[in-house]
């Protein structure tokens, strides 16, 4: 399996939220298992981003290019950090920005990433002053080459709207958790695809249990001989999604890199994207 274009155009990610020490290793094996984009965040309460660093210099040192990978790191607010905050928690937050993402820079021993998020608005249901002094700074390292694209997670529709209308430099990216019985997203998913914005969606299986044991996804399943986890991922794909999956196995691992060798019907499609809870 060889990713269209993945330094640029991910279409499946390995996430790496709450592997703690094992992050390193996992990373390398996904790596090794065939992905070539990686999300993390500077998020220590979630993440171990100095450890998606180490596992990269030890494939780059096996000959994996970093160019050939697609990386992507967020800035996480105050309010999503725990005690182990990485920038100043007083100051001001577009120096909070720059702090975490030069802190993400020397954690990943990169110089840029392809993508660099804000972890979740500040506000709600809209976006607020933080929210915009966040954005200008993200804005800023857009500009001066320090991400290939900007974006935002854990955004709603109205949110969505408003950073498309306001914004100098418009979002590239959302990354969102989807769940079957609120339309997987349906709404910003639309946003996005009239927009041309990458949709990444994740908590895919997690969020959604009972549709892996729907019979009519089972029968899919067994009709394209994987298992109903991959089906909800190709689905995924198909409804123009980029997934991402965290599993911990190597066996899953390749079981889900089979999803570029399987498609479903628009009948298939159409039937799983309009699961009821």
């Amino acid at each position: 399996m060889t990713e269209r274009n993945a330094a640029t155009t991910p279409s499946f990610i390995y996430g790496t939220a709450w592997k703690k020490d094992a992050t390193a290793e996992l990373v390398r094996t996904a790596l090794g298992a065939g992905f070539r984009a990686i999300d993390t965040a500077n998020q220590p309460r979630h993440y171990q981003e100095p450890l998606v660093g180490e596992a990269l210099a030890a494939l780059a040192a096996a000959g994996v290019a970093r160019e050939a990978l697609f990386l992507q790191t967020k800035f996480t607010p105050i309010n999503g950090q725990d005690n182990r905050v990485p920038y100043d928690p007083q100051a001001d937050p577009a120096t909070q920005v720059r702090q975490s993402f030069e802190s993400s820079l020397q954690h990943l021993k990169t110089n840029r990433v392809d993508s660099y998020l804000l972890h979740g608005p500040y506000s709600y249901p809209g976006l607020g002053r933080e929210d915009w002094e966040v954005w200008r700074a993200m804005e800023d390292i857009y500009k001066a080459g320090g991400a290939g694209m900007i974006g935002i997670s854990n955004v709603n529709a109205v949110q969505l709207r408003m950073l498309i209308e306001k914004a100098v430099v418009k979002p590239m990216a959302v990354q969102n958790r989807c769940f079957a019985n609120r339309g997987w997203d349906r709404e910003v998913r639309q946003i996005c695809r009239e927009k041309g914005i990458m949709y990444q969606g994740f908590s895919l299986l997690t969020a959604n249990p009972y549709v892996l044991q729907q019979p009519q996804v089972v029968s899919i399943a067994h009709r394209l001989g994987v298992q109903p986890e991959q089906v909800i991922f190709r689905f995924a794909m198909q409804a123009g999604m980029v997934p991402l999956t965290g599993t911990t196995s190597l066996q899953h691992m390749k079981e889900d890199l089979r999803v570029y060798d399987i498609e479903l019907t628009a009948e298939e499609v159409h039937f799983i994207e309009t699961i009821e809870g």
